[in-house]
C-alpha cells in the first residue's frame, strides 16, 4: 500500500514508518518542518511538507495514497496545561483532522482506509471498571478532547471506504514516551508508587502498536474504535513492583497524589486516572500481541 502519514516525525510516527517499510510498503509523511525530521528515518521515506490552514503540493498528492493515518496534534504531556497550551492540545487535533477531510472533498481522493489517532483518555477515569470499545466516555478534559477528535474525524466515512479510530493507552518505549521520565527516579533510587498505586494502568510496547497499526490497514473488518493497549493493564502498584524488579532497584519512595496535584496542576490526570482498558476488537479480529505482559514489555526495553 501507499500510506501518507499526518504528524508522521513523532515518537509514534517514526516507529510505524519504519514498520510499515519493513512490510513493504511505500511511507510519506507530511510535516510542517520536515527539514529538522528527514534524518530520523530511512532515506526511502518522502517527506511532504505540510502547511494545515493552507493548500499547498501536498493536497495534489492525495490521491496518489492507499491509506491515511493520521496521527497529528499538540504533544499533551510536554509543558503546564495552561489555558492556551489546553486550547492547542485540542485546535491542533481538530484542525489537522479537518484539514485531511477537506482535501479528500476538495480532490476527490478515496483512500481505501483512513486511521485517526484517539486515546483511552476518552474514557476518563473509571477506577475498577473493565473498559472495552463500547464503554462510554468520561466527562474530563481530555475525554472532551478525544471526543471532539473522534466526531471531525468520522467525517471521512464520506470519502474514505473504511474509517477506524484507534485510542492509545500509554506508548512504551525506549526513545519517547513516559517511559524514560518514569524510569530515572528507579535508577537514582528514589522510585516509588504514585498517589494510592490503586490506580489502574493501561499500556502499549511501541513495537506492537506499531504492528496494530499495519495490522489494521491490511484487515477489512477493522472498523470504528479499536483500542490499542495490551491485553493485560496493571495497577500503579503492581507497575513499581514490576519496573523496580526488572530495574533491579528499590521502590520505596511512593509520591503522594496531593504533591503530584501541587507539581503538575491538572495535568496529574496523567499518572492518577485509573483506565482498566482491553483490546477487545484487536483480539476478536485476530491481531497477536509480541508483548502481552508489562515482565516482557520492561524486560525487552530497559535490557
Amino acid at each position: 500500500m501507499k500510506v501518507l502519514i499526518a504528524g508522521g516525525s513523532g515518537f509514534i510516527g517514526r516507529h510505524l514508518a519504519g514498520r510499515l517499510l519493513q512490510e513493504g510498503h511505500t511511507v510519506a509523511i507530511l510535516s510542517r518542518r520536515p527539514e529538522l525530521h528527514r534524518t530520523a528515518l530511512p532515506a526511502a521515506v518522502e517527506w511532504i511538507e505540510w502547511q494545515v490552514r493552507a493548500g499547498g503540493d501536498w493536497l495534489n498528492r492525495l490521491p496518489e495514497f492507499d491509506a491515511v493515518i493520521n496521527l497529528a496534534g499538540e504533544n499533551i504531556g510536554a509543558g503546564w496545561w495552561t489555558a492556551a497550551k489546553k486550547r492547542r492540545i485540542l485546535e491542533s487535533r481538530l484542525q489537522a483532522t479537518q484539514a485531511l477531510i477537506d482535501g479528500m472533498q476538495q480532490t476527490g481522493a478515496r483512500p481505501a482506509v483512513y486511521v485517526n489517532a484517539s486515546a483511552i483518555g476518552y474514557y476518563g477515569s473509571r477506577g475498577d471498571d473493565v473498559i472495552d470499545e463500547t464503554s462510554p466516555g468520561g466527562n474530563d478534559f481530555l475525554a472532551q478532547v478525544c471526543r471532539e477528535w473522534e466526531t471531525a474525524a468520522e467525517k471521512a466515512d464520506a470519502w474514505a471506504q473504511r474509517r477506524c479510530i484507534v485510542r492509545i493507552g500509554m506508548v512504551l518505549g525506549r526513545d519517547g514516551g513516559a517511559l524514560p521520565q518514569m524510569v530515572m527516579p528507579f535508577k537514582l533510587f528514589v522510585g516509588g508508587k504514585i498517589g494510592s498505586g490503586r490506580q489502574w494502568m493501561s499500556w502499549i510496547h511501541i513495537h506492537d502498536l506499531a504492528r496494530a497499526f499495519a495490522f489494521i490497514l491490511q484487515t477489512a473488518g477493522a472498523r470504528g474504535v479499536v483500542n490499542a493497549t495490551a491485553p493485560n493493564p496493571v495497577t500503579n502498584a503492581e507497575w513499581t513492583q514490576t519496573l523496580a524488579r526488572v530495574l533491579h532497584r528499590p521502590a520505596l519512595f511512593p509520591v503522594p497524589a496531593a504533591v503530584l496535584k501541587l507539581g503538575l496542576g491538572e495535568k496529574s490526570v496523567l499518572a492518577l486516572q485509573s483506565q482498566r482498558v482491553l483490546p477487545k476488537a484487536l483480539l476478536s479480529l485476530g491481531f497477536r500481541f509480541q508483548f502481552p505482559t508489562l515482565e516482557e514489555a520492561l524486560a525487552d526495553l530497559l535490557a
